[in-house]
């Protein structure tokens, strides 16, 4: 049994109950991210749902240099901060170097390491001397088995509030495959562990100068983690994921997400 770790009254671990990461990818605007956040307070109060909102105040590995990246970390954290103080709901961003998670750490409740950046250990180190709930996204070319490493990395702060994200593997080009026995190797490491539903069927670079995907799977990816045994299901999620200004094709769309959930909380119940 994975270790439970708290953030600010959800429970990712032990015995609790599935929790929901959930937000768009990244804060297109301030109007268009609380309304995001609002339906999803909404969901998870209607549904009983653990839920951490999510969004990304930088897309900083972004395909093309023409691609949106969001508003910067000023902007970005002062949206993220209006979003939990009104909503009372813990969120969590992306930081990108070690600058940022010093910023980033004082206002959000977990600070997320991209899948990219996890080999890069000052900055792995910095996010573990954070003190904040350190949420790392195994990288596409890493074994599940590898992300030990990355553990101990942040253990050597003292920091032992860390979460594993399996966001899909490396298969030939523009390829993302989701090996379920990952979930299980990673959770011996006795940390909590998350499935990346919307990431895992992304086509990286799939479009040319933009990343593609197949959203329809990512409902079909989400129950069969639940039904493996994850602590949480990260989803990003927009109200029209045709004109999400990123990583639109693979979203689960807004309306969707008290159907699935319901499947998911069934699910789990069960494991």
């Amino acid at each position: 049994m994975t270790k439970t770790i708290n953030v600010a009254g959800v429970k990712f671990g032990g015995r609790s109950p599935l929790a929901m990461i959930a937000g768009p990818c990244v804060i297109e605007s301030r109007e268009g991210c609380m309304e995001i956040a609002d339906k999803l307070v909404k969901l998870s109060k209607r549904q009983n749902i653990p839920l951490v909102f999510k969004a990304s105040y930088d897309k900083a590995n972004r395909t093309s240099i023409n691609s949106y990246r969001g508003p910067g970390i000023s902007k970005g954290l002062e949206i993220l901060a209006e979003i939990k103080e009104k909503y009372n709901v813990p969120v969590l961003t992306d930081v990108h170097s070690v600058e940022e998670v010093h910023i980033a750490s004082k206002v959000v409740d977990i600070i997320q390491l991209p899948a990219f950046l996890i080999r890069q250990t000052d900055f792995v180190v910095a996010a573990g001397e954070s003190g904040a709930v350190v949420n790392v996204k195994k990288a596409q070319f890493a074994a599940p088995w590898d992300m030990v490493n990355v553990v101990k990395k942040i253990e050597s702060t003292g920091n032992k509030k860390i979460m594993l994200t399996e966001r899909g593997a490396s298969f030939g080009y523009n390829t993302l495959v989701a090996d379920m026995r990952s979930l299980i190797i990673m959770a011996e490491l006795g940390y909590p562990v998350i499935f990346d539903a919307t990431h895992s069927v992304q086509s990286p670079g799939g479009q040319g100068d933009t990343s593609g995907g197949d959203g329809r799977f990512a409902p079909y990816l989400a129950k069969a983690a639940a039904a493996v045994g994850v602590d949480g299901m990260f989803i990003e999620t927009h109200p029209d994921p045709s004109k999400a200004l990123s990583d639109g094709p693979n979203m689960i769309p807004l309306k969707d997400l008290s159907k699935l959930w319901k499947k998911l909380d069934a699910i789990d119940q069960i494991k």
